[in-house]
């Protein structure tokens, strides 16, 4: 005889617990008899991280599939569109890190939208400067700059031409996601804080222990979403911990929350990330403030040394806020599935902000979860071994991502000189650039399903950040230039007609929140 699963235990609240139950239980049908049981236990005395303000375009479809209305998002969560990144001084040399041209002389962006003929040409061999890539190849690139909405107010919810994720109060977020849980999907919350987990002669978990001294908590599955102290996959179930901070530094943040000069300040609707001496500076505006933070390695930046730049950056407005320190271990777990246990979140793993990859492997692994969810105990080592394969290859992909954005800079100080040393590159990554140096990156160099960022985002980095493949070798190639003068007149023709239609950004959403209230 074999075990049906018919109760799963989220362990763990915060953005990562509720949207994983959400996703679970919306696709199980846990709002009714049949259906799969969800209970998500949480603690009333531990505070989550809740600064993760960044979001994938996968959440759109995520948000759609649980049942969530794109006004509702954004009235509860002060939530604006985020059309990619903004990559400043990235790659900036001495001699114009000394020069009084001003701090934004040099950026790049990785816009969400791929570049017009992707899958059919690549524009890289028909461009004279190679770091303009995205702004020949996409019209997002000058919509940010303008600082306009990715649709028009007659354009429905989750549409539009530009392609987009959003920026979002993190705690407001995960605040809306337990609502909806408990009043739409049937998720049953418990207070409390776990004590010991219980385990079964074989090493699975059998039950949950709580503080109050309550009754045991049993499941068929659980689900840890502790965070940084992965209770049950790492100190219950011993699974190691992975370090990867010889091949990305960053160790440390500051987070600040600081108020715009005026209620009717511009939002941008792109994510900036401005390189400094040792790290790196986001800019999240939402509708209400901006989060700013420093990302920054400890063994090359003090925090005081981070905490000045940081006000710096920010100037007057930061006058009188405090300041918020963050330490992270790089890295994640050998596993992320281990018997009756699956790990999501930062109990999985974590890496630095950038390129919002923390909330987007919440949503993959929740999904991977609710569309494998095994009907028996039988198939749980199948499913879990699946799992653990498919997310090791993620996660060296990310590794190999984030380590791109650092590796081609031509910054002189020691931080950044120590990520040009092949020895913090990941070898992935060292032969798909042995393989660019001679042509573009391709959709054919990517795994399909399995890719967190598309060959469209390699291109983006490495051509924004200047690196141009010698094309010459195999010259006889590219011999389209007719057609890749018509993809750029008809990007620059779409980008004029669009600069003109597309609203403000916080016009669009005053008018549509407005619109949507009436």
């Amino acid at each position: 005889m074999t075990t049906a699963v018919k109760k799963l235990v989220i362990v763990g609240g915060g953005t990562a617990g509720w949207l994983s139950a959400a996703i679970i239980a919306a696709q199980h049908r846990s709002n009714t008899a049949e259906g799969l049981q969800v209970m998500l236990v949480e603690s009333a005395d531990i505070p989550t991280i809740g600064v993760g303000e960044g979001t994938w375009p996968t959440m759109k479809n995520t948000l759609q599939q649980i049942g969530l209305k794109e006004a509702d998002v954004f009235a509860h969560c002060h939530a604006v569109f985020k059309q990619g990144g903004k990559f400043v001084n990235w790659v900036r040399s001495a001699a114009q890190l000394s020069s009084d041209s001003g701090p934004e002389q040099e950026f790049y962006y990785h816009p969400f939208t791929v570049p017009m003929g992707y899958g059919r040409i690549d524009l890289a061999p028909y461009v004279d400067d190679v770091s303009q890539f995205a702004i020949d190849s996409n019209f997002q690139h000058q919509i940010c700059e303008a600082g306009l909405a990715p649709r028009t107010l007659a354009e429905g919810e989750y549409q539009g031409q530009c392609n987009y994720a959003y920026h979002l109060d993190a705690g407001a977020f995960a605040d809306l996601l337990k609502q909806h849980c408990k009043t739409k999907l049937g998720v049953e919350q418990r207070i409390g804080t776990v004590e010991r987990c219980e385990l079964t002669a074989d090493g699975q978990i059998k039950a949950l222990h709580l503080t109050d001294g309550s009754e045991p908590i049993e499941a068929d599955l659980f689900v840890d979403c502790t965070g940084f102290a992965s209770l049950l996959l790492g100190k219950t179930l011993g699974v190691p911990f992975e370090s990867v901070d010889h091949l990305l530094f960053n160790d440390s943040a500051l987070a600040m929350q600081v108020p715009y000069d005026n209620p009717d300040a511009p939002i941008p609707c792109h994510t900036i990330a401005t390189a400094q001496n040792a790290g790196w500076i986001w800019d999240i505006g939402l509708t209400h403030r901006r989060g700013v933070g420093h990302v920054y390695a400890a063994k090359y930046l003090s925090d005081d040394e981070a905490e000045f730049n940081l006000r710096r950056y920010i100037g007057k407005a930061a006058e009188g806020v405090a300041v918020r320190k963050i330490s992270f271990a790089t890295g994640h777990r050998t596993k992320f599935w281990q018997h009756n246990c699956v790990a999501i979140g930062m109990a999985a793993g974590f890496v630095e902000p950038l390129e919002a990859t923390a909330i987007m492997l919440v949503e993959i692994s929740a999904r991977f979860v609710a569309d494998n969810l095994p009907a028996d105990q039988a198939t749980m080592p199948l499913v879990a071994r699946r799992f653990n394969q498919q997310m090791l290859y993620r996660w060296q992909r990310i590794l190999d991502f984030l380590k791109l954005h650092y590796m081609l800079t031509k910054r002189p100080e020691p931080y950044w000189q120590a990520h040009l040393d092949p020895a913090t590159i990941p070898q992935s990554l060292q032969d798909d650039l042995q393989l660019w140096r001679h042509r573009g990156p391709q959709i054919a160099d990517f795994n399909g399903a399995l890719e967190l960022f598309p060959a469209a985002s390699y291109q983006y980095v490495l051509y924004g950040m200047g690196f141009k493949p010698d094309f010459s070798a195999q010259a006889y190639l590219y011999q389209q230039q007719g057609q890749a003068q018509q993809i750029i007149r008809r990007n620059q023709q779409l980008t004029t007609q669009m600069l003109q239609t597309l609203p403000s950004h916080r016009d669009y959403i005053n008018r549509w929140l407005a619109g949507s209230r009436g």
